[in-house]
């Protein structure tokens, strides 16, 4: 899973994956998610365990796409407001927050993560991938949004929280979804 840094959506290189999204609940989710040895930190358990954040009774699929920050033109990096806004001129939507754990259920051989490259704070780690979402508050102290990751082996389902004027680089990794591309099933 290689994605070219020099050319801009849709002329890149992406990584497109359909998933299938709903028909379960929270609890539900969390219990597949254990079963599968996928663990969460604090911020993707508060993220869960708030009313805002639900779940669809009804099963369809999304189709997504993976790609840099760099590949929507932002070569500099950009806010998540610049990077939300590109996307959207580009045909890319925001995905639902539930999506997050389908993915992850359906991503089990995402790469490692660590690979000898250290995390720098208040920087998307390396080796991950954020669900590009509307936040379910404005809240700077509350999670934002989910991220996939691999650690040593094992993997995540992490939130995150970054402010307005956090910039996210232009390596970092972005799943959106297509704009009316939800696929009934």
């Amino acid at each position: 899973m290689n994605i070219e840094h020099d050319n801009i959506y849709p002329d890149c290189l992406s990584i497109t994956r359909t998933v299938e999204v709903g028909g379960l609940t929270k609890s539900q989710l969390i219990q597949i998610l254990q079963q599968h040895f996928i663990l969460m930190n604090e911020y993707g358990e508060r993220l869960f365990a708030d009313d805002n954040f639900t779940t669809s009774a009804k099963a369809y699929r999304m189709e997504t796409v993976e790609l840099t920050v760099r590949n929507l033109g932002l070569t500099k990096g950009a806010t998540t407001a610049q990077l939300f806004n590109k996307a959207s001129q580009l045909g890319l939507g925001l995905c639902p927050l539930e999506l997050a754990p389908y993915l992850r259920l359906e991503y089990l051989d995402q790469p490692e993560g660590n690979s000898g490259k250290s995390s720098q704070l208040h920087q998307a780690p390396y080796g991950s991938i954020t669900i590009a979402s509307e936040p379910l508050t404005e809240d700077e102290n509350f999670p934002k949004g989910f991220y996939l990751r691999r650690i040593n082996g094992v993997l995540w389902l992490r939130g995150y929280i970054a402010d307005d004027q956090h910039v996210w680089e232009p390596d970092d990794h972005f799943i959106f979804c297509h704009q009316k591309k939800t696929l009934n099933k």
